[in-house]
């Protein structure tokens, strides 16, 4: 399938993006990487994708650098989800513009800056909450070293297949670091979802590098990919 990677922002996209380009191209991909939002905004050149998938944090971050999508940008992707185009979400690609409330309707929830934390980055294992979901082919519980989200906007119409589990617990958050109480409770870190007539496939793993390298979350992007193009052009 021909895919388009749409990488930038602020997260070690540096680590975590060639690993993708990398392990998607070995699973017979024709993958396009670019930093650059633009073609979001133009439907011929989407109409030439069998996927899109954001690995990257599209908002304005202080001391970071302004990587908010443009209204046109915005408008191309909802309209290419929406008119039948298969999404593929990871880890904080989930997170919101100010300006755009609406693309949580896409993505089913995800991060919201400022409201959003989660536990130091650590080891942790994720939970296959429903195997018989095309998502968890060929997966079982597994350990990552990762970032386990929470407090996230969750919308209604997902279908959650993987979850994590954590203990209540304080840790320092925040420019200011300051402690921060984080409840214990089951997380979803994986879900489905219908857009329009497009498929949406979020992974909220996959902070890092490392967290790149770990085999399952390898099979689990690629399991996204295919079932989101797939299922659409079905």
């Amino acid at each position: 399938m021909k895919l388009l990677v749409v990488s930038g922002g602020r997260h070690p996209y540096e680590e975590s993006t060639p690993i993708l380009e990398t392990f998607l191209k070995g699973a017979g991909h024709d993958v396009t990487v670019t930093e650059d939002a633009s073609p979001l905004a133009d439907r011929s050149a989407m109409s030439g994708y069998d996927a899109l998938v954001f690995n990257t944090r599209r908002e304005n971050v202080p001391d970071f650098g302004d990587w908010t999508l443009s209204a046109s940008e915005m408008e191309g992707l909802r309209e290419y989800v929406g008119g039948g185009g298969a999404f593929v979400c990871i880890h904080i690609a989930t997170c919101v513009a100010a300006a755009w409330p609406e693309y949580h309707d896409i993505t089913g929830g995800g991060w919201i800056s400022g409201t959003s934390y989660h536990p130091p980055y650590g080891q942790f294992t994720v939970n296959v909450s429903d195997a018989a979901h095309p998502g968890a082919s060929g997966i079982a519980d597994f350990s990552t070293n990762d970032e386990l989200y929470m407090n996230l906007a969750i919308k209604d119409g997902s279908d959650v297949f993987l979850t994590g589990n954590a203990g209540d617990g304080t840790y320092p958050w925040g420019p200011d670091r300051s402690p921060t109480f984080m409840p214990g409770g089951t997380y979803p870190l994986g879900w489905t979802r219908k857009y329009g007539d497009g498929n949406v496939f979020v992974l909220l793993l996959g902070h890092d590098g490392r967290s790149f390298e770990t085999p399952e979350f390898q099979r689990l992007v690629l399991n996204g990919v295919e079932w989101a193009a797939t299922k659409v052009a079905a």
